[in-house]
């Protein structure tokens, strides 16, 4: 396995190899992480990782609040993930390529990367100004019939993204669909509309095949549903924090 130092950007979303991550960057920790990627050489890539929250704070509280309105927030780079970080998340992740960083004159940034490769933490350093991990990168293997799985799960994805459209009166575009098994299993999983669990669960399978097989199980039931349903749950409610406003 190769093995690596990352800057470790925790989301409250799941990263798949082949996707674009935009990033709104702002608190300070994610900052100096992007002040520091922006020194790495033109020909290099601009990689970090990216890991699923499992439990804690994508931001970290920036003033006094519940429990204990007096309680002072929270500090430094492991800001609102306890005091062993590496417990607060998924342990299998994705390395981002950031292609575009771009500082506002507020000091935030604009970032645009792409996932590349599956990664697995095992350790996490909150000695500096951001998080750093060491971090193994995952290998992609096909496994028994991700051809002819995937074209079942590309004929299920397609009465899916139907039901969906009806669901949320829209059509769907016409965009041609890949057909090489691990693109397909990323991009079907990036696309559904899952919790975070169901797609972490998707990310860490341990092979292409046993992916493809969920997939076609989750689009064949969440067809269904959709059929029943007049629209569609709001699934951001599991991992955001709701607003009485």
């Amino acid at each position: 396995m190769t093995t690596a130092r990352l800057p470790l950007f925790p989301l409250n979303s799941v990263l798949f190899p082949g996707l674009v991550l935009p990033l709104n960057v702002f608190e300070e920790r994610y900052r100096a992480m992007m002040r520091d990627l922006l020194k790495t050489a033109d020909d290099e890539p601009r990689r970090f990782a990216v890991v699923a929250i499992r439990d804690g704070r994508e931001v970290a509280p920036s003033a006094p609040g519940l429990p204990e309105g007096t309680a002072l927030p929270e500090r430094g780079p492991a800001a609102g993930f306890g005091p062993d970080p590496i417990q607060a998340f998924h342990q299998v992740g994705c390395i981002a390529d950031a292609a575009t960083i771009r500082e506002r004159a507020n000091g935030s940034f604009e970032v645009l990367a792409t996932g590349t490769k599956r990664i697995r933490l095992l350790s996490v350093d909150a000695s500096g100004p951001y998080l750093t991990a060491e971090i193994e990168e995952l290998p992609e293997e096909a496994g028994d019939g991700a051809g002819a799985l995937a074209e079942g799960v590309l004929r299920a994805f397609r009465t899916y993204q139907k039901r969906l459209a009806g669901a949320n009166e829209r059509s769907t575009t016409g965009a041609e669909l890949p057909d090489e098994p691990s693109v397909v299993s990323y991009l079907v999983a990036a696309a559904a509309v899952l919790d975070i669990p169901a797609k972490q669960r998707l990310l860490q399978a341990p092979d292409t095949a046993t992916r493809l097989r969920e997939e076609l199980a989750l689009l064949r039931a969440e067809t269904a549903v959709i059929r029943h349903l007049p629209s569609l749950p709001a699934v951001e409610l599991t991992r955001t924090p709701t607003c009485p406003n």
